[in-house]
């Protein structure tokens, strides 16, 4: 007797097991995630059941003594519980094939039957989230009463140990009716205590995959809500800069329409061209020769304003051109030398925008010889205003620790402003944040 109980426990931990290794994959975390799924989404979840548990088949026919990896009974009805009819019924067609061929007739019905009646314990629960809320070992269930929801979820998870324990009995009734035709460990003419064990390795083995995949979808739910709050933060911070641009053009286009109106269309259609670029690329990454593009044309605007107040040297490095950079970086620097340096400055002044790559960085600097920053207000600068703080708080976003930006000042003699950022060229985005 003593062997069958060794058996019993074994086959809980190959389950345990079984469930930890097969949600180490991607592709599997996102079918677990799925409530509703296609067709063909149904088959490869039903596929993945029939590699993950026919192997145990497999062994048990090819020895005996490996009887405690035979879980086609689990198998099948976690498919139907998990993905519904079609994913139980043709997973447990599945894993019944190599039974089929060893003479054991009946897995291949009775396994499908099996796997139909999860989709029925699927479609039974009033909230698909109570089936992933089932524990092996049910919390304290004297509060359950308090809330209507919690006392539909606590008499699902008995309707549902009430169906694991009934789907167990009828395959030793099947098994001791037709022997060799139908795998069982025990039968019903062995002892009680034997049979009841049997009945909860069983339970254990359905629960405690489901156990496990929950906790799995926890932590992708838990992934994916952090990825949606960086996107969230992100596009709030990009938001932030485009209307703050925006209006600044605006206000410089109003000031020459009646002095002029022919330089103000030319900056209107110039501001179109711009937003209209803005537009149609979302992402928050982009080619530092896009970028560059982007600031020829807000420069433009700026060269209107301030004609031959302004000018602007560039020393670009042709290998920093298609690195990705955080879209709209340098336009709010560019702005800032412009607004705080070079207009209060008497004659006007020179920004300089340079780009280097050396041993994986990109480094990008904006100088400007403007009246500079007072030593008093350059150690608050970087949370200051929108377009240098705006800056900062995206980096810090995108690269988490993996960047540099310092800002160098001295009054009456101009700005320097220098970022550093790992080199990263199209293709290997890998680098860079989740969002992109």
């Amino acid at each position: 007797m003593e062997p069958y109980y060794i058996t019993l426990l074994l086959k809980i931990g190959v389950a345990a097991s079984i469930a930890s290794v097969g949600v180490r994959f991607a592709a599997v975390k996102r079918m677990l995630l799925r409530e509703e799924r296609t067709l063909a989404q149904r088959v490869r979840l039903a596929l993945w059941f029939a590699a993950i548990f026919a192997p145990g088949v497999v062994f048990r026919l090819v020895n005996t003594s490996y009887s405690a990896l035979d879980l086609a009974l689990e198998g099948s009805l976690l498919a139907g519980v998990t993905g519904g009819y079609v994913c139980g019924w043709f997973a447990g067609m599945m894993i019944a094939i190599p039974e089929m061929f060893a003479g054991e007739v009946l897995s291949l019905p009775f396994l499908a039957v099996v796997g139909l009646g999860g989709g029925l314990l699927r479609d039974a629960a009033s909230d698909k989230e109570d089936i992933w809320r089932i524990s092996p070992i049910s919390a304290n269930i004297t509060p359950i009463f308090h809330h209507r929801r919690e006392l539909r979820s606590a008499l699902f998870h008995l309707f549902f140990t009430f169906a694991v324990v009934v789907t167990e009995l009828l395959r030793q009734v099947l098994g001791s009716a037709f022997k060799g035709k139908l795998f069982t460990i025990a039968r019903l003419t062995d002892p009680p205590l034997l049979l009841t064990a049997v009945c909860a390795s069983t339970y254990f083995c359905v629960t405690l995959p489901l156990k496990v995949w929950n906790n799995t979808r926890n932590e992708a739910k838990l992934e994916e809500q952090e990825r949606l709050l960086i996107q969230a933060r992100l596009d709030a911070l990009a938001s932030q800069i485009n209307p703050h641009f925006l209006f600044n053009t605006l206000n410089s286009v109003s000031s020459l329409i009646r002095v002029n109106p022919e330089q103000a269309r030319v900056m209107i259609m110039r501001l179109s061209r711009i937003m209209r670029g803005r537009l149609r690329n979302q992402d928050h990454f982009a080619p530092l020769r896009d970028e560059l593009a982007f600031i020829e044309d807000y420069l433009s605007i700026e060269l209107v304003r301030f004609g031959d107040k302004l000018q602007v040297v560039k020393h670009i490095d042709p290998a920093t051109l298609d690195m990705l950079v955080p879209s709209m970086l340098l336009q709010p620097l560019i702005e800032n030398s412009i607004k705080h340096g070079i207009s209060s400055k008497v004659g006007g002044g020179t920004v300089t925008l340079r780009t280097a790559y050396n041993n994986g960085r990109l480094s990008i600097e904006v100088e400007d010889d403007g009246v500079g920053i007072p030593e008093a207000d350059l150690a608050g600068i970087l949370n200051k205003g929108i377009g240098v703080s705006n800056v900062k708080e995206r980096l810090k976003v995108l690269y988490n620790q993996d960047y540099r930006m310092l800002i160098d000042s001295q009054s009456g003699r101009g700005t320097r402003i220098e970022i550093e950022l790992p080199g990263v060229h199209p293709g290997n985005q890998t680098r860079l944040a989740a969002v992109s």
